[in-house]
């Protein structure tokens, strides 16, 4: 058989691949549904019958295949960070409430890797999994089409997808009503108002957009500028929130709105080795116990889990498959102070 040339109506079969690719049948079809390792057949072999079915444009029914197979109770769930409290807890509490419901679950760390979350995807519903929870994924609509074809539902956790319902935090509120916080404890503790700084995060992150906003909106409440000199946005990492803002020069009295617990790490290190913590108030987006200890942070905005999972939970119990978007409160945690 010759190569199809895109011209013919006819769809190429596993046979014409299996052909081309000097295969065996079983061999393709291995490679296709993912249990290729299993059969211990080599990743260039793999790699090559990938190939060609995207070239001959083959499209596996997987479906069908899944629907010859009985119920595994499985259920999957990518996550991006396990060094995360907010992320470790999800992946526990998702755990326990599988297993409450007779499920088997299975979690994943991905690392914010698009081609590894969805190899992730791919490897699980080659084990029959029955939903795939896909939580802070880089491309959603990606994997949510692949669940699709594959007969597997699929719901986003944390960021919102355009092909599956997508159960969110409601960033903008949460980060309005930390915002207000603080700009109020500033006016409280240096006796007028005082510029807030924003950092941590990236421009093009939903999360981040939504917290900026609400960043945005308490200010336009309170009558104040929030110049965009004032937003920093280098990522997450301690490494690079620190590095962000060596150098920089700061009005003797100023707020910072903290957009993670790992870019805290970054904010109160700088802080220790620049600044008299006494000029300083500010407050992070989500919780952490030993970040909540610092005199001079006022407040938190904490994700939560536990209503997000439910939402998850009930939205697999109902079946749902209409592409909604649930945005679930955050829970603010005013701080006292502690004489910074």
């Amino acid at each position: 058989m010759t190569e199809n040339s895109g011209n013919s109506a006819r769809r190429p079969t596993i046979y014409d691949l299996a052909q081309i690719a000097g295969a065996s049948p079983s061999a393709v079809s291995s490679i296709l549904n993912g249990t290729w390792k299993k059969r211990r057949i080599s990743a260039a072999t793999a790699e090559r019958v990938t190939k060609i079915a995207t070239e001959q444009g083959y499209a596996v029914n997987l479906q069908a295949s899944l629907l010859r197979r009985e119920r595994s109770h499985i259920i999957g769930m990518i996550v991006p960070k396990y060094d995360n409290r907010y992320f470790g807890a999800i992946a526990e509490r998702f755990e326990a409430m599988a297993r409450a419901r007779d499920l088997f679950p299975v979690i994943t760390c991905t690392q914010r890797d698009p081609d590894l979350e969805f190899e992730a995807a791919r490897e699980m519903v080659s084990y029959q999994a029955e939903t795939l929870v896909i939580t802070g994924a880089t491309d959603p609509d990606r994997i949510a089409d692949f669940c699709a074809a594959a007969g597997v539902r699929a719901i986003n956790l944390d960021l919102p997808g355009s092909k599956a319902p997508s159960v969110v935090s409601d960033n903008f509120g949460g980060a309005r009503d930390l915002t207000r916080l603080i700009l109020s404890r500033m006016r409280r503790d240096f006796g007028e108002a005082a510029p807030l700084w924003f950092i941590g995060g990236r421009s093009h992150d939903h999360n981040t957009v939504e917290r900026l906003r609400g960043f945005r909106a308490a200010h336009v409440e309170a009558g104040l500028p929030a110049p965009e000199a004032q937003v920093i946005m280098p990522g997450y990492s301690p490494d690079k929130a620190a590095a962000a803002l060596a150098g920089r020069v700061f009005p003797p009295r100023f707020g910072i709105f903290v957009n993670s617990t790992i870019t805290m790490e970054g904010v109160v290190r700088w802080l220790g080795e620049n600044l008299a913590m006494d000029r300083v108030r500010l407050g992070c987006f989500d919780w952490d116990p030993f970040a909540a200890l610092l005199p001079q942070n006022v407040g938190m905005a904490e994700q939560d889990v536990p209503a997000m999972l439910q939402q998850v939970f009930d939205a697999i119990a109902g079946g749902t498959d209409q592409l909604s978007r649930i945005d679930v409160p955050c829970i603010l945690h005013p701080l006292p102070a502690r004489g910074a």
